[in-house]
Parts: structure tokens; C-alpha cells; sequence
């Protein structure tokens, strides 16, 4: 899900406009056998082969093939597939919140309008602030959501302790600066890690949890630049306080940041859902010493929910079988039952919220010393989330900001000034307004 951002340029850069991409599929027998195929990457693609089996025995007519695209080679496949108008692409496309706007807004007509296949009637069915990242300008729907992944703090139980820190006391992210002074005091331990001197892609994405928990981002909802606001000031003061406090690790230098982790360096891990299953299988070893809690707010009583990235599945505009393509996606996404069984089989945490009743979600897990984990998130996701609008430009904010980040972080400047600049840069690059305020 990671490194797929850099790859969001090409297509910035292809900036064709294919209308009517695909054109309209000649009329077909409504009997014959068809074949839909299904793009997407491991480990997600596990999830989805396992419930085609069982679609497959519903609809015996339609045959279903997942290929594993690989991650990042699926987007270089979309891409080149939309500057040509369809051609080559699969029927189902596994896509990324931060590649949708690109590909909708650079490409029209390269992924179906899926409303008219009634999609619209799912609109409350998923994760609040999903919604309006699948709805375009034109109010059209080219996807349904499939993965969220709610932002969450995994923290180290037996260095909170030896340090004299309750979890259960920190409500605001300045609480939680002051705990990891008592931390590093006490133990030695930093408190977050990022790569300072090389910030972009993931090195980000810290930064970007702080400013989703405001509702906020790099572009607002009219796509107006917003990198210089009040929300941005604050996300970057927050780690610049870190920073000059001693408690934020540099994880750059090849293997650096698992020797923090396995040499019990770090202290908090900022990571999303996906991160549950993710960290047993990075430190098997520390089973028992990590839990899980939603992160804390940016200001006292503010929001702690964010949903900092999330997937979806699209229908190409080019499919001759967009129908039983949509029929597929809405058999795997909107049923509780199925798409519960593609998260236990492909590890992607479902967008479906009638997918949390289901006891997965609320059971004790071993690992976090018996904490129901993905019950973190759940109640995270029951809060709400505000939706993220990466826009077609994403790429270069991306950029820019990171550069930002870097400056602040290895220089000492100002983050209002630094990101003031950053602002105007980014507008000027993207032919962009710059937010009011």
C-alpha cells in the first residue's frame, strides 16, 4: 500500500484525456459463459480467490480469475492501460485511495460510473468518510470501498511501565510527548521513529495521521491547496516538539528501524489496522509486550479517529463485462459473511462496518497480552472519520511536503514558515487555489 505513491506521477505526467474510454460493449448473449478478471496484489488477492470459489458456485455462468498484479506493478499496469484508452486491462481493478482521483479526474471514462448498477444504494453501508473519496465531481461512483485503515498507537506495555506512564491518562498527543520524556528518561527508548533526512512515501505518512485527525490534508474538498493552514502548523509543531525534545528516533540507514524495534528503541508504533498482524510477524519475539489504543487527540476533546489510507474495487470502463464485473465486487464488498472471510484469508481489514459484528473482531488476541486489538479500531471507526481528498495531484504535494518535513526536522526551521512556502509551491505547480484562512 506503501510504495505505490511515487508511481502516481506517471500518470500525472501522462495527463491524457481519454473520453468515453472503452466505448459501450456490443450486446451479448445474457446466457453465455463469461470470464471476468480481477487485478489486485498479495496478500489481498488470497481474500478475493477465496470467496471467487463460492461466487463462482452462485453464478455458474461467470468464471472469475484473480491475478496477483504484484505491488507497485499494478499501477504502472492501470496506468498505461488508461492512456490507452482500456486496452489490456482487467475487468475488476484493485485500486488505492491516493490513485482514484488521479485516474478519474486524467482519464474519464477509464472506470465505469458504477450508479448504473445501483451502487449508490451501498453509500451508508461502509466506514464513515469512505464515501466521498469513490464519489466524483460529477457525482458519479468508481468504486466501492473494500480496506480502512483506521489510524491506531501500538505501544510498548512494559516500557510505559517501567517509566511510571498509564496509557489510560494520555488524551492528547502533547500528554503523550511528555510520557515519552519520562520514557527516554527511564528507558532509554524514543518515542516515535521517522527517516528525518529522507522524508517521502512512508516517511509521511506520520505526518499525515496527525493531520487526518484534524480533517485535514494536503487539499481540501473544492481541491484548493491547504498545506500552509492551521491543521498543517500544527501536525508539523507537534513533531518538531518531539524532535527537540529528543524523543523522535531517526530510522534512516538501511535496517535501522528494526534495530530499534528488536533492541527495544521504540516505544510507540503509529501504525493503522493493518499493523495487528503485521508486528506479530515482524517480532515474534515480543509477544505479550505490545497494545493497542486509538490515538490521542490533537487538542483536549478533539476527534482521535483518522482513516489514513484505505483500497477499493473499480469496474474499468473498457469491460465487455462490466455487469457481472460489478456483480462480483458487490457479492465480495457488501456481505458481512464474505467479506469477512476475504479479511481472514487475505489480512485486508473490511470497510463493510456490518462486518464488526463478527466475534474476529472483538476477540482477546495473544499476542497483545490478551487485548481484543481490532476492537481498537472498530470503536475508532463507530467515532467517524473525515474523508481524505488526495486529488490528481497528490504526487507533488506528496513531494513537496516531505521536503517540508525534512527541513523542519534536520534544520530547526519554522514549520508555519516552512509550510507557508510549501503552500505556495504546491499551488504553483498544480495551477491550484490556495485555501483562504
Amino acid at each position: 500500500m506503501i510504495s505505490r505513491r511515487g508511481f502516481l506521477a506517471l500518470a500525472s505526467a501522462l495527463s491524457l484525456t481519454v473520453a468515453g474510454c472503452g466505448g459501450k460493449a456490443a450486446e451479448q448473449d445474457p446466457n453465455a459463459p463469461v470470464k471476468i478478471t480481477v487485478w489486485s496484489w498479495k496478500p489481498a488477492s488470497d481474500g478475493l480467490a477465496a470467496v471467487a470459489k463460492d461466487f463462482e458456485k452462485a453464478n455458474p455462468r461467470i468464471k472469475v480469475d484473480v491475478q496477483a498484479i504484484g505491488n507497485p506493478a499494478i499501477w504502472e499496469k492501470i496506468t498505461i492501460g488508461m492512456a490507452a484508452g482500456g486496452k489490456g486491462l482487467g475487468d475488476v481493478l484493485h485500486i488505492g485511495v491516493d490513485y482514484l482521483p488521479g485516474y478519474v479526474d486524467k482519464f474519464p471514462g477509464g472506470l465505469a460510473d458504477l450508479r448504473k448498477f445501483g451502487a449508490d444504494k451501498y453509500k451508508d453501508a461502509f466506514a464513515k468518510g469512505l464515501w466521498p473519496t469513490v464519489t466524483g465531481k460529477d457525482g458519479g461512483v468508481y468504486a466501492l470501498p473494500w480496506e480502512v485503515n483506521p489510524a491506531g498507537i501500538f505501544y510498548r506495555s512494559d516500557l510505559f511501565e517501567k517509566a511510571g506512564v498509564d496509557p489510560a491518562k494520555i488524551q492528547t498527543w502533547d500528554d503523550l510527548i511528555e510520557a515519552g520524556k519520562a520514557i527516554k528518561a527511564k528507558t532509554g527508548a524514543y518515542l516515535v521513529g521517522v527517516n528525518k533526512p529522507a522524508a517521502g512515501g512512508p516517511d509521511m505518512d506520520f505526518y499525515q495521521m496527525l493531520l487526518q485527525q484534524q480533517g485535514a490534508f494536503y487539499f481540501n474538498k473544492e481541491g484548493e491547496v491547504t498545506l500552509g493552514g492551521q491543521p498543517a502548523v500544527q501536525a508539523m509543531t507537534l513533531m518538531k516538539k518531539m524532535n527537540d525534545a529528543g524523543i523522535l528516533a531517526d530510522t534512516s540507514g538501511e535496517g535501522t528501524f528494526k534495530q530499534l524495534v528488536s533492541g527495544n528503541k521504540l516505544a510507540v508504533l503509529p501504525w493503522p489496522a493493518w499493523a495487528v498482524n503485521y508486528i506479530p510477524e515482524m517480532r515474534p519475539e515480543q509477544k505479550g509486550l505490545w497494545r493497542a489504543m486509538q490515538p490521542p487527540a490533537i487538542a483536549p476533546g478533539g476527534k482521535r479517529a483518522a482513516i489514513v489510507n484505505s483500497t477499493y474495487l473499480s469496474v474499468a470502463g473498457s469491460s465487455p463485462h462490466a455487469a457481472e464485473a460489478f456483480k462480483f465486487v458487490e457479492y465480495a464488498l457488501t456481505k458481512p459473511e464474505v467479506i469477512n472471510k476475504v479479511f481472514k484469508e487475505g489480512g485486508v481489514f473490511p470497510a463493510l462496518t456490518a462486518a464488526y459484528s463478527d466475534p474476529v473482531f472483538s476477540s482477546p488476541m495473544d499476542y497483545y497480552g490478551g487485548q481484543p486489538a481490532l476492537k481498537t479500531f472498530t470503536d475508532s471507526l463507530s467515532e467517524g472519520a473525515d474523508a481524505t481528498f488526495y486529488s490528481s495531484d497528490y504526487a507533488r504535494a506528496l513531494k513537496i511536503a516531505s521536503d517540508a518535513q525534512t527541513q523542519v526536522l534536520m534544520k530547526g526551521a519554522d514549520p508555519a514558515t516552512t509550510l507557508a512556502q510549501a503552500a505556495k509551491l504546491v499551488a504553483q505547480q498544480t495551477n491550484r487555489k490556495l485555501a483562504a484562512g
